[in-house]
């Protein structure tokens, strides 16, 4: 199946959602970095739970998910852009321990905080933060839209190394919508009969139908979704060039090159030191002879 986000509503209601199932995408970020089954699905979660997010707000721009912990797992990002590329990544704290294989989010990332970014095309970048206060992802996510959307949001999520899946559902504040005042409650209540199984292997068509064949659904047409990194050489450049030119010129002095890797991808990116001097007397030129 086809990683993609598929959209829907409740006919005569103010609820919709989305469900999504990613396999290429999510295999695509776990074979680039060799990372503890545990943190493994934890990263899909991410990856399902940031293209729900990005669907649900409608942002033509990019959206990241960052979850900042005091555990074994420091760091936890992922990322959407507009064309439905993704992209994840983790990072364990110096002195970890290897979590076993069943160890959740919260013993996973332990205190800390989840920062939501939406950095639009045009407009102002928004920064939205949650404490970790719950045992799941999902459940933090939920929190958020409480505190800082006040939109009644529920979500489930799930991975297991190979696939990752994700159902959103939630209900809009335009009651003028709304011709069915157990709508929400029902479609709740359906949603929580969905299983981990369910959700990592059935099709979007299938699953909607298995869920709530019973109810006026209507769906849209679905988005594709694939693995994809917005590193590049000029991006790349343009970070160097803060460093100065008088500590580019020594690093090149002492090193021969300056050599960098992208953390999402692990692309490497190498500048001589005539590729120094270059972006130095044009800075807007980041794209030189790759070696």
């Amino acid at each position: 199946m086809a990683d993609q986000i598929q959209r829907f509503i409740i006919d005569d209601t103010n609820v919709r959602g989305e469900v999504t199932r990613l396999s290429e995408a999510y295999d695509e970020v776990l074979k680039r970095h060799e990372y503890p089954a545990a943190v493994n699905r934890q990263l899909g979660e991410l990856l399902a739970a940031v293209a729900l997010l990005t669907d649900t707000v409608k942002l033509d721009g990019t959206m990241t998910l960052e979850v900042r912990g005091s555990g074994d797992v420091s760091l936890m990002m992922a990322e959407s852009n507009p064309g439905g590329e993704l992209r994840a990544i983790a990072r364990l704290a110096e002195d970890a321990a290897l979590p076993g294989d069943e160890a959740g989010f919260r013993e996973l990332v332990g205190e800390g905080q989840i920062v939501i970014t939406l950095d639009p095309k045009e407009g102002r970048r928004y920064q939205g933060i949650v404490g970790i206060e719950h045992d799941r992802l999902a459940g933090c996510l939920e929190a958020y839209f409480t505190q800082s959307e006040q939109l009644p949001t529920r979500l489930w999520l799930a991975a297991d190394g190979v696939s990752a899946g994700g159902l959103l559902l939630q209900r809009l504040p335009d009651e003028s919508l709304n011709q069915d005042d157990d709508a929400w409650d029902r479609a709740y209540h359906l949603a929580a009969t969905l299983s981990e199984q369910e959700l990592l292997e059935l099709d979007a068509a299938t699953l909607l139908v298995r869920l709530f064949h019973e109810e006026p659904l209507r769906t849209f047409e679905s988005k594709a979704l694939r693995f994809g990194c917005t590193c590049s050489r000029s991006r790349i450049a343009g970070g160097l060039m803060s460093l100065g030119h008088e500590e580019l010129r020594q690093i090149v002095a002492e090193q021969g090159t300056i050599e960098t890797q992208c953390h999402f991808c692990n692309t490497r990116y190498a500048f001589t030191a005539a590729d120094v001097e270059a972006l130095i007397e044009d800075p807007s030129d980041g794209s030189p002879t790759v070696h």
